[in-house]
């Protein structure tokens, strides 16, 4: 391409990648909120720390199903509808909560959202795969998670700080409402691939044959992808890392560190939110780091043995709200982002055409985990509650905490040990 043809490419690019981010950052908003207004959602409906546990995790169970079916709907019907018609049903969804009198349609709302902003990962990171080239994959996942937990990070701070001003009603009705106009932009601007906005493919910019295309039916590629071994570590390091991560730093540090410190909601979410952005940071230099040198294996076997040893520390070291708190929040977080390796890992094992479905399975472990951790960690909870209450919210003993953070030390360990089990690509595809 000459020059400005070369503008014009980078411009379309930067414009549908900018698009597909900030419904990303969507995604990770509603993820982490309840751990913001657990309290006003304890409070209006009414409920104890299980049964918050699994409005809350109404969302990952419908994400975790969903990713799959996602993977299959960016590699045959293309990001631009499935993407259009998930903003659609999560902005939807978004209002059906808010305006909720009851914890079911409450939980159906959770649902709706969860089952819209399903496809919109797994989209972009389709859409990364054919738009940007495989040297830099690497470096544009973590980027991409980066920009996407700036999302998880205006659920914390920040929203507690609007929750002064606004209602967590009207804060979730005006969230469906940007869902709904990113609905708008993704169908009017986002194309599939270069070829449908008039550019030869990336392969073909670099005088190389373009990638070839499915040729059967997409079950039958379904089948391959779940069948090929070398896919699943990724899928259980997401599991044990960044689902459960998600998991306490999306619902369960915020009453932690209330429960058993004193902190107000306000404090306790500076916590939460160093927490998010050192995972934002971890997952952008871990992808570059990867790319740098070459390899995957090792970026990942680090993260996950120090990300293991962090969550030692937070049970068993005594530490108060502080300097020594904010460094082992920090160490979670900053641990936990060499999850988004897995990524690159799962594209270059597979046929180029079916990135989408590898990249979903792997995906579907962090969904499945957080998933499975949040009631879980609320069940534990409730196991040795002494039943007493303020403003009828549920207070639980730093024991109490303790015990339950022995499963994200247990998830922790699976991630480690999948982690040793990681198929190294060297940054290629190995099927080409």
């Amino acid at each position: 391409m000459h020059f400005s043809e070369q503008q014009r490419f980078l411009w379309v690019r930067g414009s549908i990648y900018s698009i597909l981010i900030l419904a990303y950052m969507s995604v990770f908003f509603h993820r982490m909120a309840p751990a913001v207004v657990s309290a006003d959602l304890m409070a209006s409906f009414h409920t104890s720390a299980a049964t918050l546990g699994s409005l809350a995790a109404m969302y990952y169970y419908i994400y975790a199903l969903m990713q799959i079916p996602s993977g299959v709907l960016a590699d045959t019907l293309g990001n631009r509808k499935s993407i259009t018609a998930g903003n659609l049903v999560a902005g939807i969804g978004s209002i059906v909560f808010a305006t909720s009198e009851t914890i079911e349609i409450a939980s159906a709302g959770r649902f709706m959202v969860g089952l819209g902003v399903s496809v919109i990962f797994v989209g972009l990171m389709k859409n990364n795969a054919v738009w940007f080239r495989d040297k830099i994959y690497g470096l544009i996942s973590g980027f991409t998670v980066l920009m996407g937990n700036l999302g998880s990070v205006l659920a914390a701070k920040p929203l507690s700080a609007l929750l002064n001003l606004w209602s967590w009603r009207e804060i979730f009705i005006a969230m469906g409402i940007v869902s709904l106009s990113l609905a708008a932009l993704t169908l009017l601007f986002v194309r599939n691939r270069p070829e449908h906005a008039g550019f030869p493919s990336l392969r073909e910019m670099d005088g190389m044959d373009s990638h070839a295309e499915r040729h059967q039916h997409w079950s039958k590629d379904l089948y391959n992808v779940i069948s090929n071994r070398t896919v699943w570590p990724g899928f259980w390091i997401n599991f044990g890392m960044a689902g459960g991560l998600f998991a306490f730093a999306g619902l369960w540090a915020i009453p932690l560190l209330r429960d058993s410190f004193g902190m107000n909601r306000d404090d306790a979410s500076v916590y939460t939110t160093i927490t998010l952005i050192s995972l934002a940071i971890g997952c952008l230099f871990a992808g570059w780091i990867s790319d740098r040198i070459g390899l995957r294996k090792p970026v990942i076997v680090f993260s996950a043995t120090v990300y293991t040893l962090s969550w030692l520390a937070l049970i068993y070291i005594p530490w108060q709200p502080g300097l020594l708190a904010m460094l082992l929040f920090i160490l979670i977080g900053i641990t936990s982002g060499g999850f988004v390796v897995t990524y690159p890992c799962a594209k270059e094992v597979i046929q180029p055409a079916l990135s989408g479905m590898a990249i979903s399975l792997v995906n579907t472990g962090l969904f499945l985990g957080a998933a499975i951790m949040q009631p879980l960690f609320g069940w534990v909870l409730d196991l040795g509650w002494d039943g007493k209450t303020i403003n009828g919210i549920n207070v639980y003993s730093w024991e109490n905490y303790q015990n339950a953070m022995l499963l994200m030390l247990a998830f922790a360990v699976i991630a480690f040990i999948s982690a040793l089990r990681v198929k190294e690509t060297r940054c290629e595809n190995l099927t080409l």
